[in-house]
C-alpha cells in the first residue's frame, strides 16, 4: 500500500532547502496570469510582481496567518481599465481601482458586523454568473484582435496552453498559462518575430515604473462596481481552500479579514500603480496537489514575486512577448471565464424556464456585451458597470413570485 503523502500545516516552516523550490512552484503558478492582465491593460508587469508580492504579504498579515492564499492580478477588471485608459488615461484608471479596493474594505467591515446573508440577497448566482459571462465575452474582441496580427504564432501558444490544461497532471497541469506563454514564445523567436533590443539595453537592477492614480469619479463608477463580482470569486475561493486545508476560515479568522485583506493589496496596489489583486485559483491547485497549506511557502512566492520586480532585464524580456502570443492564451482564458460563468448558473440550479431568471440574464448579458453606455450629467456608466447595476437593481425590484411563472416555449417562435 502507497505510504500517504505528508500534509505541511498552515503554521509550518520547512527547512529552507524545502521551503524554496516550493516558494517557486508557487511563483510560477500565478505568473503567467499575474503578467497578462497589466500586458493588456497597458500598465506595468514588474509594478504588477511587486504589488502581487506585496498584497500577498499584507493579507498574510491581516488573516492572522492562518489562511494560505496568493493574491495576482484580476481578470474582472481588464475590460473596464481598457476602457477608461483610452478614454481618460491609464491614471483615472487606476483611481477607479482604488475605489474598488475601498468597496472590498466596506464589505468586510459589513460582514464583520451583519454577517453574510446580505450578500447572497445582493448578488444571487443568477446575477453573479451573468456579470462573470460577461466579463470574458466582453474581452473576446480584444483577444480576436490580439491574435489575429499573426494567427500561427497565436495557434501554437493556444494549442500548447489547451494541451497543458486538458491532458497535464500534477503541477503541470496547473500552469497551462505558463506553459502556453513559453512555448508561444519560443515558437515566435525560432519565426524571427521577438525583438530582443529592450533587453540588452535594460538594466539588470531597476525600481519599477510606478504611476499614480488620478481622481476621476468618472472611472470611480466604471470600474469600482466590478469588486462586488469579484467578492463573490473570492468567497468562493475562500471556501475551496477550507476544505482543503480542513479549517474553518470563514469563522477563523474570519470572511471579513480575508476580504480586508484583499481590499487593502488592491488599493497599495492602485496606489502603486498595479492592477487589482484577487486571490488566485492556480495556487490554490498547487496547495491541492503537493499538501503544503505552510504560509511560509506562500509568504516565500511572495518575497520572490518582490525581488523579482526589480530585475530590469526580467521585465524587459517580459514586454518582449509578441503580441499574438498574448492574444493566443487570451482566447482560452477569455472564453474559461465566460464559461465559468456558465458552470455557476448551471450548478446553482438556475432555472431558465422562470421569467424572473430569464429577465434578469437577458438585460445583464445585452446591456454588458453589447457596450450600453448611458450619461448621467458628466458620468458614463457603460459595460460591465452598467450590466452590473441593472442586474443587481432588477434582482431587487422584480417580484420573486415571477419564478413560480413558467416561460412558454412554443416551435418556432421567440419566447414569451
Amino acid at each position: 500500500m502507497a505510504k500517504q503523502q505528508r500534509i505541511v500545516d498552515v503554521h509550518e516552516r520547512l527547512p529552507l532547502g524545502q521551503s524554496l523550490p516550493l516558494s517557486l512552484q508557487h511563483l510560477f503558478a500565478m505568473f503567467g496570469a499575474t503578467v497578462l492582465v497589466p500586458f493588456l491593460t497597458g500598465l506595468n508587469p514588474s509594478v504588477a510582481l511587486l504589488t502581487s508580492g506585496i498584497g500577498t504579504l499584507i493579507y498574510i498579515i491581516l488573516t492572522k496567518g492562518k489562511i494560505p492564499g496568493y493574491l495576482g492580478s484580476s481578470f474582472a477588471f481588464i475590460g473596464p481599465i481598457i476602457a477608461v485608459s483610452k478614454s481618460q488615461g491609464v491614471g483615472a484608471a487606476l483611481f477607479g481601482c482604488l475605489l474598488s479596493g475601498l468597496v472590498y474594505v466596506l464589505v468586510a467591515v459589513l460582514v464583520r458586523y451583519a454577517g453574510t446573508r446580505w450578500i447572497d440577497r445582493l448578488l444571487p448566482p443568477v446575477v453573479v454568473g451573468s456579470i462573470v459571462i460577461v466579463i470574458g465575452l466582453g474581452l473576446a474582441g480584444t483577444a480576436v484582435d490580439m491574435a489575429s496580427k499573426d494567427w500561427g504564432v497565436a495557434s501554437v501558444a493556444l494549442l500548447i496552453a489547451i494541451i497543458a490544461s486538458a491532458f497535464f497532471r500534477g503541477f503541470l497541469g496547473v500552469i497551462p498559462i505558463l506553459l502556453g506563454i513559453i512555448g508561444g514564445y519560443v515558437f515566435a523567436l525560432v519565426q524571427g518575430l521577438v525583438d530582443f533590443a529592450g533587453v540588452g539595453s535594460a538594466a539588470w537592477f531597476a525600481a519599477p515604473a510606478f504611476t499614480m492614480p488620478t481622481v476621476s469619479w468618472t472611472a470611480a463608477i466604471v470600474i469600482a462596481p466590478v469588486a462586488l463580482v469579484t467578492i463573490a470569486e473570492h468567497i468562493g475561493h475562500l471556501m475551496v481552500t477550507e476544505n482543503i486545508v480542513g479549517r474553518n476560515l470563514m469563522k477563523d479568522p474570519g470572511l471579513h479579514r480575508s476580504m480586508l485583506g484583499d481590499g487593502v493589496a488592491t488599493g497599495i496596489a492602485a496606489l502603486l500603480g498595479g492592477p487589482p489583486s484577487t486571490t488566485y485559483g492556480e495556487n490554490i491547485g498547487v496547495m491541492a496537489i503537493t499538501r503544503v497549506y505552510s504560509v511560509w511557502v506562500i509568504g516565500g512566492a511572495a518575497v520572490f514575486a518582490i525581488l523579482f520586480s526589480f530585475i530590469g532585464k526580467f521585465s524587459a524580456l517580459i514586454s518582449s512577448i509578441p503580441v499574438p502570443v498574448m492574444g493566443g492564451i487570451s482566447l482560452l482564458l477569455f472564453g474559461i471565464i465566460a464559461s465559468a460563468g456558465l458552470r455557476m448558473l448551471v450548478e446553482s440550479g438556475i432555472n431558465y424556464n422562470h421569467k424572473r431568471n430569464l429577465i434578469i440574464s437577458s438585460v445583464i448579458l445585452v446591456l454588458g456585451v453589447g457596450g450600453a453606455k448611458i450619461h448621467i450629467g458628466d458620468l458614463q456608466i457603460e459595460g460591465m458597470a452598467l450590466a452590473t447595476f441593472a442586474g443587481i437593481l432588477l434582482n431587487l425590484v422584480l417580484p420573486r413570485g415571477l419564478n413560480e411563472e413558467p416561460v412558454e416555449v412554443k416551435s418556432g417562435s421567440v419566447l414569451h
